[in-house]
């Protein structure tokens, strides 16, 4: 997948393929950021671009038989180490790709060595990496990848060049949630929604959960909006999931308030004309910007401080029921 492909990371990506095509690009790398966001699909993309034999360019080809080889792993001259059925990196694989590094490549411009997870190199391996980071063999990169650089011994991360990662937008999200992953249009921003910018985490979920959630969060909105008495207040709030009074309806409660916490920001988003692309909950763009008569500027901070202090409050064990209807009288 070339660096176009790849949702979000636009800077980050744009940086990597200038020094690469222009020979500066530090021979030992370390792509730090949460898990899930593409660190892996850009150091492939990296290896596709200074190994692709399509028209030049400042991305990879994609369509080139080298471009081709590397997206589906067979390449001779780009080597993924990942951890095995033990969850660890072992020595054995990290002597293997410091023996073929030592070599000149065999089909391609450069060899390129991906370690992803490499927070899982055991400390032995990670010793005998160190002698190649520091002297590396002409012609190899070597990219770690890590949601965790920091488990790293230091005279590793000293000799890598680290590039930050950062979470993707709710909206990259669903869309290669939709493109990627056959997610419809409701399932996608739903998942998105709570995916804390994480394709793999929005994968992990539980979508019709998620929608459950979010719909519940808009529907009290939408009940509350105008300021009603107390008993429909209180019946909003029943329509909460989770808000009973058992363990499971905790862990519910604080899915939906996460859910709401989410409209309202978006709320706030479209309040303040700015940033439309960023919207979390982009398929409901309706019927927020008929909420937005009922929720102006300081309904929705004071709401969204509610918000915040009712998960608060489900943290130290406060019953979700009354949680509930107390949030009801503050939005």
């Amino acid at each position: 997948m070339p660096f176009r492909d790849i949702a979000g990371h636009e800077q980050v990506n744009s940086l990597i393929a200038r020094a690469a095509l222009r020979k500066t690009l530090p021979p030992s790398l370390i792509f730090a950021g949460p898990s899930g966001v593409g660190k892996r699909m850009a150091a492939v993309a990296l290896a596709q671009l200074v190994n692709c034999q399509g028209p030049a360019g400042e991305d990879a080809c994609g369509e080139c038989a080298p471009c081709r080889r590397i997206a589906r792993g067979v390449h001779a001259d780009v080597l993924i180490l990942e951890p095995g059925e033990t969850g660890a990196i072992k020595i054995e694989q990290i002597r293997e790709a410091i023996e073929r590094s030592a070599y000149r490549p065999f089909e391609g411009r450069r060899r390129v060595v991906i370690i992803d997870d490499a927070e899982q190199i055991v400390l032995a391996a990670q010793d005998a990496l160190l002698k190649t980071l520091e002297e590396p063999p002409p012609g190899t990169t070597f990219v770690l990848v890590s949601a965790v650089p920091e488990t790293l011994v230091p005279t590793i991360r000293s000799r890598c060049q680290r590039l930050r990662f950062g979470r993707l937008s709710p909206a990259d999200v669903a869309a290669v949630l939709m493109r990627a992953h056959a997610f419809s249009e409701t399932d996608a921003h739903a998942a998105a929604a709570f995916s804390d910018g994480s394709v793999g985490r929005a994968l992990e979920g539980a979508t019709e959960e998620f929608v459950e959630a979010r719909d519940a969060a808009l529907r009290l909105l939408e009940a509350l909006a105008q300021s009603p008495p107390p008993a429909r207040r209180i019946i909003g709030a029943s329509g909460l999931p989770g808000a009973g009074r058992s363990k499971a309806d905790r862990d519910a409660l604080a899915q939906s308030l996460r859910a709401l916490s989410s409209i309202l920001r978006d709320l706030g988003i479209l309040g303040a004309r700015t940033g439309h692309d960023s919207l979390a909950n982009a398929d409901f763009r309706q019927k927020l910007d008929g909420l937005l008569r009922s929720y102006g500027h300081d309904r929705v901070l004071r709401a969204f401080a509610a918000v915040d202090e009712a998960l608060e409050a489900l943290d130290r064990n406060a019953s979700p029921k009354i949680v509930a209807d107390w949030l009801a009288f503050q939005i």
